[in-house]
């Protein structure tokens, strides 16, 4: 990176567990650097809400056991944790101390991994701005509403960090810190003492340096064949002649056309795909379902606590208590309906490829950017990844998404990484890519 405040230095977890295996000296360290990566980079980039004590977190370094042993991770500040305060980023729940760890969190424990600390969430994992700022360039917005999760990967204070996705929270933040972003289908990873925000859209998010590391990262939390060695020749991705939500700025296609070009070069295959007039269809249905869901979830806060809500999120959950069940009904049907023709999306293809955002990061804090490429794939429940290693016409990063069938995580995984192998070659081809 050229900025001149870039803070941006992600370190692979797969590098770090090659060194720490069965070294607790070296656990250890990876501890150690965790900590000083805090203390050096939080000041400006403002991604933690909660850190561990130093000294327990050693100890649980030098005796763990399993894939992820002694490996400093993060957790997104909407997951309930019981040795660290859990705020849901609202001051309504300012102090608040859970008495058990959310499903994931005990997944990381189980398998060795240690909680260094909380992350930035936007409030409840809806809109609002957080204080978080990118680590490629502080004067940009690292994404929503895992901002403080992908700044922290980005930023190097972990390399591996848990998310939530609900529109476009996991792909979105990824896309705009430069790293990998990987939405398991919807239900792969337990949401289990997550706050939750829609039950039919929450899903765990993942996020590492590269593609290979959320794989890895993935299969460890997941017990499913998803870590990567070699990668599958010749994928064949789909990519869409436009569409229906919004349409992609030039710096997007740009970006698109890149990543083709050089997947092409690879020995991949790209093939003009049409979406169907129901993918048009569903850009309302998640709103619809999102809305009406929220307002029951946030029920008590809303009757409550409406005062504490920011001005966004009360605004929203307004318009929410508008829409009635039978509209909520239909909306479910239509996306039921959907999903059952998903077989014909990808017919013919192993994946889709798409813009993971608009654009690059917005300048400023006053949005966290637009979901638009990602809500129709949580409706649908579908895997998706983005793709680091590009660069926007003004100079921050941008990724593509690759996206597969619902349950085909480890395909999915495979292509993007096909992707992303392909771009870092263009890259050092092309170094102005």
């Amino acid at each position: 990176m050229t900025n001149a405040n870039s803070f941006y230095r992600p370190r692979s977890g797969l590098d770090l567990l090659e060194k720490t295996a069965d070294d607790p000296r070296e656990r250890e360290r990876a501890v150690l650097e965790s900590f000083a990566r805090i203390e050096e980079v939080e000041p400006e980039v403002r991604a933690m809400t909660a850190v561990a004590q130093r000294e327990a977190a050693l100890t649980s370094a030098a005796g763990a056991t399993g894939p992820l042993a002694g490996i400093p991770i993060a957790v997104k500040d909407i997951f309930d944790t019981s040795d660290l305060v859990t705020g849901y980023g609202s001051p309504i729940y300012a102090g608040y101390q859970p008495k058990s760890d959310a499903a994931i969190v005990t997944l990381l424990r189980r398998n060795g991994g240690i909680v260094i600390g909380k992350t930035v969430t936007s409030e409840f994992a809806y809109m609002t701005p957080p204080v978080t700022r990118n680590p490629c360039d502080l004067t940009r917005t690292p994404g929503g509403s895992s901002s403080g999760s992908a700044a922290a990967v980005a930023a190097g204070i972990v390399p591996f960090a848990i998310g939530t996705q609900t529109g476009g929270s996991t792909i979105r933040p990824a896309s705009f810190c430069g790293i990998a972003g990987y939405k398991p289908t919807l239900g792969m990873l337990p949401t289990v003492g997550m706050k939750c925000f829609s039950w039919s859209f929450d899903t765990v998010g993942l996020f590492g340096a590269g593609v290979r590391d959320v794989a890895f990262f993935a299969q460890a939390l997941s017990g499913r064949s998803l870590a990567l060695g070699g990668v599958t020749a010749g994928p064949v991705f789909g990519v869409p002649d436009s569409y229906p939500w919004t349409a992609p700025s030039a710096n997007a296609s740009d970006a698109l056309d890149t990543a083709v070009r050089a997947i092409e070069q690879a020995g991949g295959r790209v093939r003009r795909v049409r979406f169907a007039p129901w993918m048009a269809e569903l850009v309302a249905a998640h709103d619809t379902i999102q809305s009406y869901e929220a307002y029951q979830s946030l029920g008590f806060e809303y009757d409550h606590h409406r005062v504490d809500l920011s001005p966004m999120l009360a605004g929203f959950l307004d318009r929410a208590a508008r829409v009635d069940t039978a509209t909520y009904i239909k909306a479910c049907v239509l996306a039921e309906q959907a999903k059952a023709r998903l077989a014909e999306l990808f017919d013919g293809i192993t994946g889709l490829l798409t813009p993971s955002a608009p654009d690059e990061a917005p300048e400023g804090h006053a949005s966290t950017g637009d979901p638009a490429f990602n809500r129709n794939w949580t409706l649908l429940g579908c895997p998706c990844v983005n793709v680091p290693g590009l660069r926007g016409a003004r100079g921050a990063p941008i990724g593509v998404q690759v996206i597969c069938r619902p349950w085909d995580d480890a395909r999915c995984l495979d292509t993007a990484a096909f992707a992303e192998q392909a771009i870092a070659a263009a890259v050092r081809r092309f170094p102005a890519t």
